[in-house]
């Protein structure tokens, strides 16, 4: 397995390894993807096997600038209201961690999109990713480079570790700056709707093109309950396939069982041997400290000492993995206060709590 530091001399070995129908794992801002050509079918049959991911969860098409764009959507598709809230999205939230639902290009295989007739597109906000992206010269797809519904990946050990030599190529950047996946918005409906919170809140959406739907974390759960059992239709395409990744009802899990709470509510769980207790910040953990006086070698861990979202979301699935191990056999974990990113953080929490 080829694990190396980025730099341009690795970029470009791990843009041959692309061009050549090879997988490679590369740092964005959001998580590690693992990358493959988007216009060719049997490199994106890799990442399904590698990664023993259903194909009827599409696959997010990255950009590396805007002049691309057309060659993996048919914007001629869209109507004028939409193309100008497609432009103010992407000329403020381009390069960033927004992915937006189109009608595909006819180049973009329907493996990449689980046979339907759009495509979540990005554009990331990371040199490395760009340049990789670039020097390919094709559009690349990218999941996050793990195995399955297990935690997303935010430092090359952890893509090592999950996927061995299955893959190419591993770029390492060190963590990632966002740490939680981007933001899934489909603007081809009649509402425009966040299929999947991310690193672009959907307030910074509203305010370029006005009322968003999507719903509070804990109110989307029917949405949740919908995708995974294919009963519903938010978030399903034809034949009840997803229109996103992300939106199954369990995902993002650890090994270990995770249960999730208030902070009113965590405040008052026991201490137990063998249950690791994850804090969104400094002030809850104090008080549950206090009140439940737990021996020194509990395992108890912070989020954001100061409550800050953006920290918060850069430590949620690095927390995670370090939690994730024989020790532990359970662990309890604290929402976010539910705005902006907080809704991210606790969309990614409620999955990965959710009955597999």
């Amino acid at each position: 397995m080829n694990c190396i530091p980025v730099s341009d001399d690795s970029i470009k070995q791990a843009a041959k390894i692309l061009r050549d129908g090879g997988l490679v794992a590369f740092p964005t801002e959001t998580v590690y993807g693992l990358g493959a050509d988007a216009y060719n079918p049997y490199a994106l049959a890799k990442i399904f096997e590698v990664k023993n991911r259903p194909f009827f969860d599409p696959l997010i098409i990255h950009i590396a600038a805007i002049e691309t764009l057309e060659e993996a959507a048919d914007l001629s598709l869209l109507n004028d209201g939409t193309r100008k809230k497609l432009f103010l999205l992407a000329k403020n939230l381009w390069p960033g961690p927004l992915s937006i639902i189109l009608p595909k290009s006819v180049k973009i295989p329907g493996i990449a999109t689980a046979g339907l007739q759009t495509a979540a597109i990005r554009f990331p906000d990371s040199e490395c990713a760009q340049k990789l992206i670039s020097l390919s010269g094709r559009a690349v797809a990218a999941p996050s480079a793990n195995p399955f519904g297990s935690l997303s990946p935010t430092r090359a050990e952890h893509v090592l570790e999950k996927l061995g030599g299955k893959v190419d190529l591993i770029l390492d950047g060190g963590s990632t700056r966002i740490g939680l996946e981007s933001t899934v918005l489909d603007i081809t409906s009649g509402n425009v709707r966040v299929l999947r919170p991310g690193g672009t809140p959907k307030e910074e959406i509203e305010k370029l093109i006005g009322p968003v739907w999507g719903p509070g974390t804990r109110d989307q759960g029917l949405r949740i309950k919908d995708c995974g059992s294919g009963t519903g239709d938010q978030g399903l395409g034809t034949g009840n396939h997803l229109v996103s990744p992300g939106l199954l009802k369990s995902h993002y899990a650890p090994e270990a069982s995770l249960s999730v709470f208030s902070k009113e509510e965590i405040v008052h769980q026991p201490y137990k041997t063998g249950v690791a207790f994850l804090f969104y910040d400094d002030q809850t953990k104090e008080i549950w400290q206090n009140s439940q006086k737990p021996p020194d070698l509990a395992f108890v861990k912070v989020l954001s000492a100061s409550g800050e979202a953006l920290e918060a979301a850069s430590h949620l699935f690095e927390t995670l993995h370090s939690l994730d191990h024989g020790s532990i056999s359970q662990i309890f974990a604290q929402l976010a206060p539910n705005l902006g990113l907080g809704e991210a953080i606790n969309d990614r929490l409620l999955r990965a709590s959710a009955v597999k």
